[in-house]
């Protein structure tokens, strides 16, 4: 399935007193690298294949990661991002980050392609995601 490799130097402002990545900080680089891979896939800026498919977003419903690796201030780590499961109105990612050529988290993210719910106002409901969305990410 559909693969992409983010780097991202850690800043001072990502770290804990420890001088290690805090890590819920982890989580928004993750969600940056997934943005990122769709933006590949799709080979448009996120905000463009939001528009194009009229949809409100791919908010997350499920997240983990085990951390085997601290990262600190000056570090560049990758974030190697894939899609592993294509369901009908959600995909799963697995984000592997290597720091210095290690593995240093394994993370997964279940995500749902949504849009806004005519029947209740505000709402959102998962959509199916259409026939070349699927094609593009499972190539």
């Amino acid at each position: 399935m559909f693969s992409n490799v983010t780097r991202v130097e850690v800043q001072f402002g990502d770290c804990d007193p420890a001088g290690i990545v805090y890590y819920p900080n982890y989580f928004r680089f993750f969600d940056n690298a997934t943005a990122a891979l769709l933006s590949k896939a799709f080979q448009m800026h996120k905000r463009l294949w939001i528009e194009k498919h009229g949809i409100l977003g791919i908010p997350m419903v499920d997240t983990g990661a085990q951390f085997f690796k601290p990262s600190r201030f000056g570090d560049e780590i990758e974030i190697c991002s894939e899609i592993v499961e294509l369901g009908r109105t959600s995909f799963g990612v697995r984000h592997t980050v290597f720091n210095g050529g290690e593995k240093a988290i394994e993370a997964h993210e279940k995500r749902v392609w949504v849009g806004r719910d005519p029947e209740v106002e505000g709402a959102i409901k998962p959509l199916p995601m259409p026939d070349d969305v699927r094609s593009v990410l499972g190539a």
